[in-house]
């Protein structure tokens, strides 16, 4: 039996608003990513600021050349987030890869598909978070191999900072690198901070250091970075949220750029 439907026009077309959100952040993330997603839900994300993302192709083990290989996927990657319309950020999450890509090489291809998008490195946002927090000496707590870790030592070194003690833990898999537990890397960090630092850095936006960050300064007295952390910092500053929030870390009580 065919029941008839009475179709009826509204009285008016509704009314559409520029934006669902105010602000909106696009997030480029591994296909392997278990943690960014989850940390930017928690940091970032408001009735306020939309976090959007896209998914670039990549496969283990964490190589510089790995790495290397996801470069031509960035411009594509950050064209799929939102088509066509406006961004006020767009964060590229891997910290390794900004490493051996570069950051101006992550900004130009992004700018290929969002010109003129504010754009956010883990390395270049870790750069600033350092500085903000008046941190010259460093300590670096990486998941990674040494021949992984080697070219992140060298990026902190040429930009000026001295590094007291870099540890890295061996891993290759970044799905097991977020799978470390969380009260193992608030203690991996206490043994990686050298006394005479000024600040750890914890590197890599797989392991989930930035939920701890708050807890390792409490016990070392020390400031924290971690990649997550200083790209969700980056990333509420960029969109204009300048509010202190001691209880994610020092560095969310930072203005961007301070230092």
């Amino acid at each position: 039996m065919t029941t008839a439907i009475e179709i009826i026009p509204a009285g008016r077309p509704p009314r559409l608003d520029d934006r669902p959100l105010e602000k909106r952040i696009g997030l480029i993330i591994l296909a392997t990513d278990h943690t960014t997603e989850v940390d930017f839900r928690r940091m970032v994300a408001s009735d306020r600021i939309g976090v959007y993302v896209s998914r670039i192709r990549y496969a283990n083990p964490v190589t510089p050349e790995n790495l290397l290989k996801m470069q031509p996927s960035l411009t594509e990657g950050a064209a799929l987030i939102l088509p066509d319309e406006t961004l006020d950020a767009v964060m590229y999450s891997c910290t390794s890869a900004s490493v051996v890509i570069g950051d101006r090489n992550i900004e130009a291809a992004i700018h290929a598909s969002k010109p003129g998008t504010p754009v956010v490195t883990p390395t270049a946002a870790a750069v600033a978070g350092l500085k903000a927090l008046g941190a010259r000496r460093i300590s670096v707590l990486t998941p990674y191999t040494i021949e992984t870790s080697r070219p992140m030592a060298d990026y902190f070194a040429d930009l000026g900072f001295d590094i007291d003690r870099f540890t890295c833990l061996g891993l290759s898999d970044d799905r097991e690198m977020a799978r470390i537990a969380p009260d193992d890397i608030a203690s991996l960090a206490r043994q990686a901070l050298a006394p005479q630092s000024d600040a750890l850095f914890i590197a890599c936006t797989a392991v989930r250091a930035a939920e701890v960050a708050a807890r390792i300064e409490a016990a070392t007295g020390k400031p924290v970075v971690t990649s997550n952390l200083a790209t969700a910092w980056a990333c509420l500053r960029l969109c204009g949220d300048d509010r202190a929030r001691p209880e994610l870390g020092q560095l969310m009580t930072k203005p961007y750029g301070e230092g």
